[in-house]
């Protein structure tokens, strides 16, 4: 797994989470690397404060551009979205990000898939010029989604009288005991890996019109395909 995510993700099994007595552990790994359409200039990116809610604030580095995206402004949430899309437009990363500090997790429960759909479709978002602030960050995380499985119905997968696995082994008593996920998303100037200096003058002023996106405090990002409209990865940052 290590070799095959370019050492993003190390050390899959936790200490403790295999034994003498495991037979079937699912797995499972996904690594994208993508390269921004419009890359952003390393002098531009200087440290800013990032804020954890309205009392607490770190130091992130703050990449800077000024170019045209696809953006919108989502009333009833009070919340903007605004894609960057990656090399062949393709694919794209879209944020969304809450009006207030604190506004995140007062959202979060309203999002659907369905939604996220609708509202990055070429029919919601318009193209507009746009002063993007967004961190450099990372985000990593890991889950046995036994029980994400289970309730979904695929419970008779982990259940030794249930499970059944003819293809994979004679032994009628073989299940699934845990379903491990590791997913690291890494956000630079060049791109978005997953599996400092002065501003510029736009930074000052900006022509009428031109929209600002200030990540300057959590918000939700999701790499989404455009033509099939799948969300490949979905995550959340609220602290450095």
């Amino acid at each position: 797994v290590e070799s095959q995510t370019n050492e993003k993700i190390k050390d899959l099994f936790p200490d403790g989470s295999l034994n003498s007595f495991t037979k079937l552990v699912l797995v499972n790994i996904v690594y994208f690397k993508g390269q921004w359409d419009r890359e952003f200039k390393k002098e531009n990116t200087k440290e800013e404060e990032f804020w954890l809610n309205k009392s607490t604030s770190k130091s992130v580095p703050m990449m800077t551009q000024c170019h045209s995206f696809s953006f919108t402004f989502l009333e009833d949430l009070q919340a903007q979205i605004l894609g960057i899309p990656y090399k062949n437009n393709d694919l794209s990363m879209f944020v969304l990000l809450p009006n207030d500090i604190d506004g995140l997790d007062k959202i979060i429960d309203q999002i659907t898939p369905e939604k996220l759909i609708e509202w990055t479709s070429p029919g919601h978002m318009k193209e507009r010029t746009v002063i993007l602030h967004l961190p450099r960050f990372e985000v990593e995380d890991g889950y046995d989604l036994e029980a994400v499985l289970s309730a979904m119905g695929m419970g008779e997968a982990f259940s030794v009288c249930g499970a059944d696995y003819p293809g994979m082994s004679s032994h009628s008593r073989l299940h699934a005991q845990k379903f491990l996920h590791r997913s690291f998303v890494v956000v630079t100037e060049e791109g978005t890996e997953s599996s400092a200096a002065t501003g510029v003058g736009f930074a000052l002023t900006s022509a009428p019109g031109c929209e600002h996106f200030h990540c300057n405090h959590p918000f939700l990002f999701f790499i989404k395909h455009q033509e099939s409209n799948s969300i490949l990865f979905f995550g959340r940052f609220s602290s450095p």
